[in-house]
């Protein structure tokens, strides 16, 4: 049986830059073999399948695949999904633009939408605050696993926005750009820890600004990743959480990529009342790149 597929980079205005997303609108009748088995066959960091909703008041359900794992969320699949499903027509739209809500694993996420000639602009809100682990990396065994001197690390923390992540700051934008995963160490540390992904920064802080990053999550089968937005999202909660700020939005644009040669821009924004992060959105713009379908034999 044939299913049509969409191929979209997301986190960029430009062909070729951001982080590759395969999309498939309709997903009814593939098993969870099937659409595990399509996610390797492309092999990009994920591919998104989108099936009818449980709750007819939201727009799509969509299940998420790493070529490792199915994971319950992510941002590059879904500001690249909401944007494809726009441009493909299966979104209603007013003045070329929407809200929709999508089912995913961590519960209903929703996405502002808007359509423009060349690009599609889309942001997720989670209207919630990060979520701590209860013991934080040694900085030691971060700086091990990425191959850098141990006062290459200046902070290191687990937190997760919907999918966790251990976040290093590192001191420069010239210590990012160095790095490379010692598996072994990486292995020995956190591969079994609280979050096996590595997401490490550098950059402006709490009050807001720009960041330069990168993600490694060998445990999910992706080497490097070209842009993550839930790592953003994460990022952004923590930043808030530590701004002497009370009240208002903070917002950081991050930059990822650009070393593997797919640039990624990335919006991210948190919102705090009374000192507490209460809202945390992230967003970009996505380019249609491509249309096509992929055969799956009977029974798979």
């Amino acid at each position: 049986m044939s299913h049509d597929f969409v191929i979209a980079d997301v986190f960029t205005s430009s062909a070729f830059g951001g982080n590759q997303l395969a999309v498939f609108p309709d997903a009814r009748g593939l098993s969870d073999r099937a659409m595990q088995s399509l996610t390797r066959e492309f092999n990009f960091a994920e591919s998104t399948f989108v099936l009818p909703p449980r709750d007819p008041a939201h727009a799509y359900r969509v299940r998420i695949f790493t070529p490792g794992a199915e994971v319950p969320f992510a941002g590059h699949p879904t500001v690249g999904t909401a944007a494809v499903l726009a441009r493909l027509g299966l979104i209603e739209l007013s003045g070329g633009t929407a809200t929709v809500v999508l089912e995913e694993g961590v519960g209903p996420v929703r996405v502002d939408v808007q359509l423009d000639e060349r690009v599609v602009t889309s942001r997720f809100t989670l209207e919630r605050s990060v979520e701590r682990a209860p013991t934080a990396p040694r900085s030691e065994d971060a700086a091990a696993a990425l191959s850098l001197p141990r006062d290459a690390v200046v902070d290191a923390w687990f937190a997760s926005a919907g999918l966790p992540f251990c976040l290093i700051r590192l001191r420069d934008q010239a210590a990012v750009d160095r790095a490379v995963l010692d598996r072994a160490r990486w292995s020995a540390a956190f591969e079994h820890g609280w979050s096996p992904n590595l997401y490490f920064f550098a950059g402006d802080g709490p009050g807001g600004g720009a960041i330069h990053a990168r993600m490694f999550a060998p445990a999910h089968g992706i080497v490097e990743d070209a842009a993550t937005g839930s790592a953003a999202a994460a990022l952004a909660g923590s930043l808030a959480e530590a701004s002497p700020q009370q009240t208002g939005e903070l917002a950081w644009e991050v930059t990822q990529g650009v070393i593997m040669g797919r640039p990624s821009l990335i919006q991210a924004s948190a919102e705090k009342r009374d000192g507490q992060v209460t809202r945390i959105r992230v967003g970009g713009t996505t380019v249609v790149m491509g249309t096509g379908q992929m055969t799956v034999p009977a029974g798979y």
